[in-house]
């Protein structure tokens, strides 16, 4: 996710247009890559390991570096600040393939989405009191922590990186939610009766293996495109910024969706980039894919031409009825 400009934190990241029709026709889009055909094909590195991280592994070397970021509707979200040399001892970098996937930095699309629930909510189009939260490739983990305040019962931050997880998203949930939500060291597996200690929990792993310590869905329940009213374990919500910016990963992201989404009515936001140029992926590659299986409906909630990036979409998922 190699970009020039940095996210405008502490604004309201105006203007938005808001949607309400699905786009059934997104547009291609060229792709772009970084270096040459002979470096792209390099094989990578094996991901880490899948794994659950836990509280009090956070490291104490860390500085505390604390900073407040504003957004419209009053919204003020604590975050701390750690740069990749710091992390992983390599020159500071968005993203190194294999290694490190820009976890350790605030993208614009993780206040955009922020900014929409907000709406969704405001507006009636979105409840989150009781419901089970999954994010994905969550880095500093604002729109889980955003969830969280607004009522969910369960969030689960996901990401590439464990350290990213220790040093970064976990002392966010710290410096933002009362103590008493994030838990200790328990079970692997989440229980569908989970007490108090389990309402924020920590995973790092990739895409295509994680699901096994997720809240999957049931494969005894029917198939989500059925109309028999049946419910299935998994997430209510599932939030996404930034998540698809390389092409060779977006099969894997959106098999994850699928195995982890409560049916038939979860619901998915995502929040990216239109076009990530140098990594090839973008919003509309993964629409596509989506519209290609056809297991889900898709809708432009709202497109952010702000001129701090590349212009940004947000879109909602679901289930088709």
């Amino acid at each position: 996710m190699a970009e020039s400009s940095q996210p405008q934190e502490n604004s309201a990241l105006d203007p938005f247009r808001f949607f309400s029709m699905p786009d059934r026709n997104p547009p291609a889009f060229a792709f772009g890559f970084f270096g040459s055909t002979e470096q792209q094909s390099l094989p990578l590195p094996p991901p880490p390991p899948c794994q659950e991280v836990f509280p009090e592994k956070v490291p104490s070397f860390l500085k505390s570096t604390i900073e407040c970021v504003n957004l419209n509707g009053g919204i003020t979200l604590l975050k701390g600040k750690v740069s990749a040399y710091e992390v992983f001892g390599v020159p500071n970098s968005d993203l190194l393939p294999g290694k490190y996937e820009g976890g350790l930095k605030l993208w614009e699309g993780s206040l955009d989405l922020i900014k929409i629930l907000h709406s969704e909510l405001r507006d009636g189009h979105l409840s989150l009191t009781g419901k089970k939260v999954l994010e994905l490739g969550c880095g500093h983990g604002l729109p889980g922590i955003f969830t969280s305040i607004e009522g969910a019962a369960v969030i689960h931050f996901q990401d590439f990186n464990a350290e990213v997880l220790r040093c970064l998203t976990i002392p966010n949930v710290k410096a933002n939610l009362p103590r008493s939500l994030v838990q200790g060291e328990s079970s692997h597996k989440f229980e569908a009766d989970a007490n108090v200690s389990s309402k924020v929990r920590f995973f790092a792993g990739d895409w295509s293996e994680v699901h096994n310590l997720l809240l999957p869905v049931s494969e005894s329940t029917p198939n989500a495109s059925s109309k028999q009213g049946h419910q299935s374990d998994g997430y209510d919500v599932i939030l996404m910024a930034e998540t698809v910016y390389s092409v060779a990963s977006l099969k894997s992201l959106y098999g994850l969706m699928k195995k982890c989404l409560r049916s038939p009515d979860g619901v998915v936001y995502l929040s990216a980039k239109k076009h990530y140029f140098g990594v090839g992926g973008g919003t509309r590659q993964f629409c596509s894919l989506v519209e290609e299986d056809g297991a889900m409906a898709s809708c432009l909630v709202a497109e952010v031409a702000d001129g701090s990036s590349n212009v940004r979409e947000v879109w909602k998922f679901s289930y088709r009825q």
